[in-house]
């Protein structure tokens, strides 16, 4: 700031040296201002470049300051919202607000921000040295000022109404886009290139047509502004010419006043050119603060948990995700000792997913409770409890880093020997092995460089390192082949012991020796037994069992 106002005031005192340079050095030919003036002028931009530099590295420093602070608040937020606003908000609009919308704004904090302070501070500093060299040609030009001043408050609400709507069509560009490209092997097979190029087009010729209007309300009020300056420079010429032909006017004031004159129309124009950035600086300020301002998961917990037992029980429990919705569970009762083996299956949507997501706090039973170890969930601080449970899924998530990170997931520092143990007991060590680095093998994007029983058990190894008391496998085993499928089932049968483990399943085969099977449909626990019992119910399990197997006489 302080940089600002030596740089504006450096513009303005060169146009106040207009007035003595000319009256002495070309009017009264003094010899002495032949040299002390240009001098001057020299120190004077010597001045000001210093504090152009630091004007513009200060603004560069803060600028990308606030995008890197408002990108740290942005991801931490978003790793404390509940996951019902990841179901509800594309995660490629997420992406596009901490890559595109921080940038908007420091543009507008740093590029923005500097060319209206010290244009406006130019702008003062020049129209105090315009009245101190003729107040009555100065009072004419500042006529014309409301008209302008109308114009930029003007163009600034329509350049606000266009940067909302543009950042919402880059979200929705984006994630068109992410879906059109992981998709692309079924958009192939099934001929429909067209047909999402199509909707891809529809959507950039939207955002074309925003982009459009940005530009065409840029130009016309620039010309617009730049027109009545003329206008203005006009009158002042007229009024100077009077005012110097009755003597209250000399050579170097009116000299003074024009170049000052010419000097404010640049910024008049930046400064109204600039009202495009800000107003997609304030846009994306928007959509970013109304993320930082929404509710996070509730974390009010007191109780600590040092390891837990492992004792689940769900009392009536019912989840609706919407107020007005259908129930994703209906009056869940059940336990689970730690040691067991509690399977969960059912056709597809009947709630099993839900069920286990309800244990790290996902989501929030609608009514009744889930207690851990004799006390609700909602008793023990977040990461208390989510350092209790272990999660190997169908969809396997790995970060492009090294093995050893991602089975050390969480941990900056880790004991080496300790991941090649639970790589170890995960039957990952033998692929490991054969990797060009071992366990520092870089495996890519998504885990790309493995198969799929590779990531399989390089999930499995995680969930060993971690050796929480409570283990989810969200149908682990369903996408692999039968060798792989017994590996990865080898690997789980060393986990499982002494934990609190719950098995989703979509292959009854896999259920068989579980100490427990809950059967839902439709969001209720409609049989509840081990598989010997459930079989012997000739109930829904049964029938599903049928269904796999083909029994004789099973109905086709």
């Amino acid at each position: 700031m302080l940089a600002m106002v030596v740089e504006a005031a450096s513009g303005a005192a060169f146009m106040s040296l207009m007035e003595p340079l000319v009256d002495e050095g070309f009017v009264e030919k003094n010899p002495e201002a032949s040299w002390f003036y240009p001098l001057l002028i020299v120190g004077l931009f010597v001045l000001r470049g210093i504090a152009t530099y630091v004007t513009d590295y200060g603004m560069a420093r803060a600028g990308r300051s606030v995008v890197r602070d408002l990108r740290m608040s942005l991801m931490g937020k978003y790793l404390k919202l509940p996951t019902a606003r990841f179901d509800a908000e594309p995660v490629p609009v997420m992406v596009s607000r901490l890559n595109y919308d921080t940038e908007q704004v420091a543009q507008a904090s740093s590029e923005a921000l500097k060319t209206i302070i010290t244009d406006t501070l130019l702008i003062v500093f020049l129209l105090a040295v315009m009245f101190s060299k003729s107040p009555v040609v100065t009072v004419t030009m500042l006529v014309v000022a409301p008209l302008i001043a109308g114009i930029v408050a003007t163009v600034g609400k329509r350049y606000r109404r266009l940067n909302t709507r543009i950042q919402e069509n880059v979200g929705q560009l984006a994630h068109r886009a992410e879906q059109i490209l992981q998709a692309q092997q079924e958009v192939k097979v099934y001929g429909a290139q067209e047909h999402e190029l199509g909707r891809y087009r529809s959507l950039a010729d939207r955002l074309l047509g925003l982009n459009t209007k940005v530009e065409s309300t840029r130009a016309i009020s620039s010309s617009t502004v730049q027109l009545l300056g003329a206008t203005a420079l006009a009158v002042i010429i007229f009024v100077a010419g009077i005012e110097a032909a009755a003597g209250r006017l000399t050579p170097g004031q009116f000299v003074a006043l024009m170049t000052s004159m010419m000097a404010l129309l640049p910024s008049l124009k930046r400064i109204t050119t600039v009202q495009s950035q800000l107003s997609r600086g304030i846009a994306a300020a928007q959509k970013i603060f109304a993320v930082l301002d929404a509710d996070e998961e509730d974390d009010s917990g007191r109780q600590p948990l040092g390891r837990a037992r492992g004792e689940i029980e769900f009392r009536r429990v019912s989840v609706r995700y919407a107020e007005e919705g259908p129930s994703a569970l209906q009056d869940i009762s059940f336990s689970a000792r730690p040691g067991t083996v509690t399977a969960i299956v059912g056709r597809s949507g009947s709630g099993k997913t839900t069920l286990v997501r309800l244990l790290p706090r996902f989501y929030t039973p609608s009514s009744g409770e889930v207690l851990l170890d004799g006390q609700p969930l909602s008793a023990y601080p977040l990461a208390d409890l989510r350092r209790q449970i272990a999660l190997v899924g169908q969809q396997v998530v790995l970060f492009d880093d090294s093995v050893a990170a991602n089975i050390a997931m969480g941990r900056d520092e880790f004991d080496a020997e300790a991941v090649r143990r639970a790589a170890q007991i995960a039957n990952a060590a033998e692929f490991i092995d054969k990797l060009p680095e071992g366990l520092d093998s870089e495996i890519g994007d998504k885990g790309g460089r493995l198969s799929g029983g590779q990531r399989q058990r390089l999930a499995i190894a995680r969930a060993v390192f971690k050796d929480a008391p409570i283990l989810i496998l969200d149908e682990a085993t369903a996408a692999l082949d039968s060798a792989s499928e017994q590996l990865v089932q080898a690997a789980l049968e060393k986990l499982i012991p002494d934990r609190t483990t719950f098995v989703i399943a979509h292959r009854l085969s896999t259920v068989e020796h579980a100490d427990q099977v809950l059967v839902l449909d439709q969001g209720r626990l409609v049989e509840q037994g081990s598989h010997a019992e459930l079989l012997a119910r000739g109930g829904l399990y049964a029938a599903l069992h049928r269904m796999q197997f083909r029994e004789p006489g099973a109905a086709a």
